[in-house]
């Protein structure tokens, strides 16, 4: 392997939407990449969702048919999570639940080897309270990728209390191996990216919620307006809206700021099922082909 920063084997722990996406990337990158889930359904949908994604980049020439076969078969597919055993950096990419978080850095550091990385993908979790439940908190670190991973260049290098300076530069140098752009942050609720974005996101929840402006207006002023690729009622759809309240959820628990607060139609949107693109259906219904062309997201993926 040419690249010195990559690791030898990576762990994704979760092999959802973002699991899958990082561990497409770490493969792409030429590293050999384990996927933990607890069920072979889970496994199942994974391996079916990087094979889409990787069908998908070979149709759009981004990727050869010979790369794609290659990074395929880079990426094993487990339920049990002592196969990490030998990975260098254990990735955990579950959902924000705190104590499911706490309990998989807890056995995950019970597993790996003494110089291995635990990194946390977490959107809003304390990287300080997962290092917490480690005899390794040195070694712990956030790396927040964005939606759709193989696509989004950012990732957030969120740096805890006990982080070491060795351990940040090293997620910074395996973010930049496996193409990424990385920003270091402090280890604060929405880090620097939802910090500045949910208070946007949540006005255009409010303003839609309170009749002020249509769903396509809202979106359409800041396409065509502002020059952003997506509108924010769209955006949020991409990201999950239970994901967007879970993030609102910790910002406002953190800081007690009324911007960060989730207006009364997105807890109610969540509780419906309505959580955006992965169910069909969020502030826009993607099974309905006005609604995917209001949509227009410019995505290079």
């Amino acid at each position: 392997m040419s690249d010195p920063y990559l690791p030898r084997l990576v762990g994704i722990v979760g092999g959802g939407f973002m699991g899958s996406g990082i561990a497409e990337c770490t493969a792409r990158a030429g590293v050999p990449t384990i996927i933990f889930e607890p069920s072979e359904r889970a496994l199942e949908a994974s391996r079916s969702r990087i094979e889409a994604s990787t069908a998908h980049a070979t149709r759009t020439a981004k990727l050869t048919a010979e790369a794609a076969a290659e990074l395929l078969d880079l990426i094993v597919y487990t339920t049990e999570l002592d196969e990490l055993r030998e990975v260098e950096i254990a990735v955990e990419a579950v959902t924000e639940d705190a104590a499911l978080k706490t309990r998989l850095f807890a056995e995950l550091d019970q597993i790996l080897p003494e110089g291995s990385l635990l990194a946390s993908n977490t959107s809003s979790i304390p990287i300080a309270e997962l290092a917490a439940a480690t005899a390794r908190p040195d070694r712990v670190v956030g790396m927040h990728f964005f939606s759709p991973v193989p696509v989004m260049k950012l990732v957030e290098i969120v740096v805890g209390l006990d982080t070491s300076e060795a351990t940040a530069d090293r997620a910074c140098a395996i973010a930049q191996a496996i193409g990424k752009q990385p920003i270091k942050t402090k280890d604060r609720s929405g880090f620097i990216v939802n910090t500045l974005l949910v208070p946007y996101l949540m006005a255009a929840v409010r303003m839609y919620e309170e009749g002020f402006a249509g769903r396509e207006e809202i979106d359409q002023g800041m396409r065509i307006g502002c020059g952003h690729p997506m509108g924010p009622l769209a955006l949020s759809d991409l990201i999950g809206l239970d994901v967007l309240y879970a993030i609102c959820d910790s910002l406002y628990e953190e800081f007690k700021r009324a911007e960060y607060a989730p207006p009364p139609l997105l807890k109610r949107m969540v509780a419906s099922g309505r959580l955006g693109r992965k169910t069909g259906r969020g502030f826009f219904d993607y099974a309905n082909a006005a609604d995917a062309e209001v949509v227009a997201a410019r995505r290079s993926g």
